[in-house]
């Protein structure tokens, strides 16, 4: 008597898409070489989320250089300031941030620092000083204008963050502060460390 030959369970086919536990299979594309390899396109989202963080870094940069325009600060400017602010004893002469130190908190070069506080200083808003440690070297000092613009500089970002954030609920915007801390940290541990000012570069 003639029988017809039966798969055996272990070697059950499936079809194009299927996982044998019967879960969709992830899509899949043929290499060169015929090897079945998996579509990154199709699963990998972080090209997506790149494009998304550049389009908020713009929007909300946008926002922010118009609503400091009325007060004659640029972003840059404000950054500038708010850098120097946090920097402790921000108001002596003898403690300021070096212009030298400035340019490599921005993440800037030494020439651009000097463009940025040559507007602050005529607006006003900083002093050149020398720093009484070291006659080569120059120290940047807030004014009295110079701190109420840093007042005036955070309440602008304060109220972007809450006009371009605000609909999120408070706990995804905590998932997202902490997701984008958390690869900030990784990135940074991958860098070399920063090389030092080259000889004659302001300081």
């Amino acid at each position: 008597m003639t029988t017809t030959p039966t798969d055996d369970a272990g070697s059950s086919s499936t079809g194009p898409g299927t996982a044998r536990d019967g879960a969709a299979a992830p899509d899949l594309t043929v290499a060169p070489d015929g090897t079945a390899v998996q579509d990154i396109a199709a699963q990998d989202t972080t090209a997506e989320l790149a494009d998304a963080m550049t389009r908020a870094i713009k929007r909300i940069r946008r926002l922010t250089s118009e609503r400091l325009e009325p007060f004659g600060i640029t972003p840059g400017q404000g950054r500038a300031l708010r850098t120097l602010a946090h920097a402790p004893g921000c108001e002596l002469p003898d403690r300021a941030m070096r212009l030298g130190d400035l340019a490599e908190r921005l993440h800037i070069a030494p020439r651009s620092a000097t463009t940025v506080v040559d507007a602050l200083e005529e607006a006003g808003l900083v002093e050149r000083t020398p720093d009484p440690a070291d006659r080569r070297a120059v120290r940047i000092v807030l004014t009295t204008a110079g701190r109420s613009a840093v007042e005036r500089i955070g309440q602008v970002r304060h109220e972007v963050a809450q006009e371009y954030f605000g609909p999120i609920n408070p706990a995804d915007q905590d998932a997202l502060l902490r997701a984008l801390r958390s690869a900030e940290s990784a990135y940074a541990a991958t860098m070399p460390p920063r090389r030092t000012a080259p000889p004659g570069a302001a300081r």
